[in-house]
């Protein structure tokens, strides 16, 4: 059990990596003139044959045709919540600032898993876990720290509504992939993570579809230094990461207090955000504030992974503590 909680935990750690990716090559791409709309549309445009072209070497389908036909206005719910209203206030935020303030405003999703529980299950799972809450708060602590000194105290309304994007969308792709999973859970399908991406990114190419031909009517076609970024990102986080993320909380969908450690590697993206930015992008590393946000977020994570590790061993308090997060 510790190993199975331990590999999960790395799985989503190389996750939050390629993650990173999405507000690297989206800041970028906005900040050469590229408009904000393809960068997410391209995305999933691209993401989806991509996916296709692993899903031999996954398994294949599986039983995902046949639940696609069987639950076709569930598959296009939580996709739509789950990637649609996850993408789109996410990379509009990109205009915002540098690739690790809205990195840092996506940890808020640390707490969303929490907070959703018992608007979500229907049994002892509902109740609300105290001791994610708390451990969320010091990692979400510290993302308002590091942005508070980034802005120097001065947040302008901007700001403010550019991080209100995030933290939406930070609550809407935990959502969207727990509804999900609490629907396979009770329809008995076992559909792997792969399959998994693939048939929640194939719901929601309706709404990419209109979304760009919306898009092209009003700002014209994508240029090549578009669709090239939007590849990156459709590939390193898109495929990869996501993958390995949904893999990582399948290993321990059992396990409650693993899965919020899982869950809580994405805020090791706000860290590998600033040291790929700081390089690659000449962004500025955080100092003062920011830097002691930066070292909060740490604290948390570690926090997370020790809690993980009393769970795995058998610690029968900390699962019921948090058993609200089970099958996410």
């Amino acid at each position: 059990m510790r190993s199975n909680a331990i590999a999960a935990v790395g799985l989503a750690l190389c996750a939050a990596l390629f993650f990173t990716m999405t507000y690297v090559l989206n800041r970028s791409l906005v900040a050469g003139g590229g408009h904000w709309a393809w960068a997410v549309i391209l995305r999933y445009l691209i993401t989806l044959p991509l996916l296709a072209i692993a899903l031999p070497w996954q398994g294949g389908l599986g039983e995902l045709p046949t639940e696609l036909r069987n639950h076709p206005r569930v598959w296009l719910k939580w996709s739509a919540v789950g990637f649609v209203l996850f993408g789109l206030p996410l990379t509009w935020a990109a205009n915002s600032g540098p690739s690790w303030l809205v990195a840092g405003s996506f940890q808020t999703t640390v707490l969303a898993g929490p907070l959703l529980s018992p608007f979500i299950y229907r049994d002892d799972r509902r109740r609300l876990p105290w001791r994610s809450v708390v451990i969320g708060m010091l990692i979400v602590a510290g993302v308002f720290a590091l942005q508070w000194g980034h802005a120097q105290g001065r947040l302008r309304t901007s700001d403010w509504l550019a991080m209100a994007a995030v933290v939406f969308s930070a609550f809407a792709y935990p959502l969207g992939n727990r509804m999900l999973l609490l629907h396979l859970e009770g329809s008995g399908t076992r559909i792997g993570a792969t399959q998994r991406v693939f048939g929640m990114t194939l719901c929601s190419w309706p709404l990419w579809l209109l979304l760009a031909a919306i898009t092209w009517t009003i700002v014209g076609p994508p240029g090549w230094r578009e669709i090239l970024l939007a590849g990156g990102v459709a590939l390193s986080s898109g495929v990869i990461a996501t993958v390995l993320f949904f893999r990582a909380t399948d290993m321990v969908r059992s396990e409650p207090t693993a899965l919020a450690a899982v869950e809580a590697m994405q805020a090791a993206e706000l860290l590998f955000a600033t040291v790929i930015g700081a390089s690659f992008l000449g962004e500025a590393w955080p100092s003062g504030y920011s830097a002691i946000g930066a070292g909060m977020i740490v604290v948390g994570i570690a926090l997370f992974g020790w809690i993980s590790g009393r769970s795995a061993a058998g610690h029968v308090e900390e699962l019921r503590t948090l058993r609200t997060d089970r099958g996410a």
